[in-house]
């Protein structure tokens, strides 16, 4: 039996485009606001015996906060359940909060730990997210079946492509992204891709001010890389990038999960020294699009979360489909 595939507005251009290729229509959902501000999510079909899928990334977006969208899906996935799915499955492009995982000062939330409460509280039966900030808080935040997709095999065939038969070196824009770096570098050594290795640039943060020029690796002539789960200001990246190319790099490649983009991301991007930013289609509708920002190029990840969606309904290898 086919999956039975929501989503709400905004979103439902993407979700359309995992339906699509799943095989299937997005079913219609109704979002009714009321006068005081209250909302009623319902879905327009019959869900009985069927499995359902909620496509949403829980971005902010200048439609609302993250946690009235979070409140949203919890009501649709809910309503689901009651509905009487048979199983409700959430496919999250991007997750809301997953950057608060840990105590950083006293009293701190967990608020990834909450939010994964929340949804198994309303009848999630599993879970899915693309490119997570940390992968072991992820897969620990959740009781239910968690499955974390990368964007190693998205962004490989096209950086090849891009930096032609160039040394490469993946470098990450701050050590908390090692591992992340580490793991794309192997996959390209698989893949027979020339490379020099992996770099990192240092990133120091005091009083809110981010700061760190230093960059650890052998970059000097070759074509860097740079592999990051999301962009929100650009200041990373683009602080990144300068280091690398005053270290005697070329003008690097970027790889971005999620273009997150606030309001100031278009000029610190356009003046930082990138030859190419690679982003994926998960925030919906895109914040910036190459009519903004000229380095811009976006690869759809519809067709990865759509496949992953018929793995986990099926029974299939998730690790067989991200190339592990």
């Amino acid at each position: 039996m086919l999956p039975r595939v929501f989503a709400l507005e905004p979103g439902r251009g993407f979700a359309e485009r995992v339906a699509a290729a799943l095989g299937v229509d997005r079913d219609p959902v109704e979002e009714r606001v009321f006068e005081d501000g209250e909302v009623k999510i319902r879905a327009l079909v019959n869900v009985r015996g069927a499995d359902a899928v909620v496509v949403q990334s829980l971005d902010g977006g200048p439609a609302g906060a993250a946690h009235d969208r979070l409140l949203r899906v919890m009501f649709l996935i809910g309503s689901l359940k009651d509905a009487g799915a048979r199983r409700v499955v959430g496919v999250f492009p991007y997750l809301a909060y997953a950057r608060k995982d840990r105590r950083t000062k006293p009293q701190d939330p967990l608020s990834l730990r909450y939010l994964a409460q929340m949804l198994e509280a309303v009848g999630l039966d599993a879970v899915l997210a693309l490119e997570v900030h940390d992968l072991p808080a992820f897969e620990n935040a959740f009781r239910i079946p968690s499955v974390p997709l990368d964007t190693r095999r998205l962004f490989l065939d096209r950086a090849r492509e891009l930096v032609g038969g160039r040394p490469l070196v993946v470098v990450s824009p701050d050590p908390g992204g090692i591992k992340r770096a580490q793991l794309f570098a192997e996959m390209l050594e698989a893949e027979g891709v020339a490379s020099r290795g992996l770099a990192v640039v240092e990133k120091r943060r005091s009083a809110g001010v981010v700061s760190g020029e230093m960059v650890v690796g052998e970059v000097k002539g070759a074509t860097p890389l740079i592999v990051d789960d999301l962009t929100s200001s650009g200041g990373t990246l683009a602080r990144s990038a300068a280091a690398l190319v005053e270290a005697g790099a070329e003008r690097p490649l970027v790889a971005v999960a999620h273009g997150v983009f606030n309001d100031e991301a278009e000029a610190k991007l356009a003046a930082a020294p990138i030859a190419r930013l690679l982003v994926t289609d998960s925030i919906d509708p895109p914040r910036l699009t190459a009519d903004d920002l000229a380095v811009l190029e976006t690869v759809s990840c519809a067709e990865l979360i759509a496949e992953a969606i018929r793995r986990v309904l099926a029974g299939g290898s998730i690790d067989a489909l991200l190339g592990d």
